[in-house]
């Protein structure tokens, strides 16, 4: 972790696991995502102290995400969030190192633009989704587009990064930021300068006291970062990735090493 990051939360009370969940499981919230270098972030975390925790376990306060991504071979999950369509899902595996949990995770968005998270505990992590994995997808996709999803599915992007989540104190709301993020398919990986976060504001309505206290600083949302997506485009896996460029350019990930349709293996998750 950032020294400057690290510093700033050590002045944050602390928040357990099941207390998080119990303020704020945001398992239905409007994401705002910025990216924001270390420097800036500082006085943000020194403006949020008073209104969140930080949460806490086992003296950590930074956790390792391991998470593997599928798709199908036309790259639903990928072109749906290129093209900006409403209705789009998209299919993970999430390791929490440090806790020892796995999840098999769907993210799909509902009419109002409210992204809605179903989730499925595994016993570990998957580099094929079961018949089990399929099931719980289908009925998640059915309950909210009256549709099965159908769809094959199978790996193609690796991830890693550490996470710090802050909650609000009031509920309702969290804070997540994001370091040390790298991507990986078969002989390849990208990696986020480590001065580099990507923060993500969770909240009801998409304008919480998280979205004020950075407006303040004048840090503005970056449009179109799903790290999903910007991983697959920073990768080479897709022929189209120019709604994502900005993003890209940002975390300094844009360049000749974006070249198109590598074999992906994902031993990196």
């Amino acid at each position: 972790m950032d020294p400057r990051i690290a510093e700033g939360l050590s002045r944050f009370e602390s928040i357990s696991l099941d207390a998080l969940n119990r303020r704020a499981a945001m398992l239905e919230r409007l994401d705002r995502k910025y990216i924001v270098p270390a420097a800036r972030l500082r006085p943000a975390l020194d403006a949020l102290r008073e209104g969140f925790d930080v949460l806490e376990i086992g003296g950590r306060r930074a956790f390792t995400y391991a998470t593997r991504y599928f798709d199908d071979a036309d790259q639903r999950a990928y072109y749906d969030h290129h093209q900006g369509r409403r209705k789009r899902c998209k299919v993970r595996v999430r390791n929490y190192v440090d806790a020892g949990f796995t999840y098999l995770e769907v993210k799909l968005k509902d009419k109002r633009d409210v992204t809605v998270k179903k989730r499925l505990r595994l016993a570990g992590p998957l580099e094929v989704l079961d018949e089990a994995c399929t099931r719980f997808i289908d009925r998640c996709h059915a309950e909210l587009y009256g549709a099965p999803f159908a769809r094959l599915l199978s790996p193609v992007i690796a991830m890693r990064y550490e996470r710090i989540t802050l909650v609000a104190r009031q509920g309702g709301e969290r804070m997540t930021i994001d370091t040390r993020l790298d991507f990986a398919t078969d002989g390849q990986a990208r990696e986020v300068p480590p001065e580099l976060s990507i923060v993500e504001t969770k909240s009801a309505r998409g304008n919480g006291a998280a979205d004020a206290v950075l407006r303040g600083l004048h840090l503005h949302p970056t449009r179109r970062c799903s790290k999903y997506c910007i991983g697959m485009a920073a990768l080479g896996q897709v022929e189209r990735a120019n709604r994502f460029l900005p993003a890209l350019r940002r975390l300094c990930l844009a360049g000749p090493t974006m070249l198109p349709l590598a074999a992906a293996s994902l031993n990196a998750a």
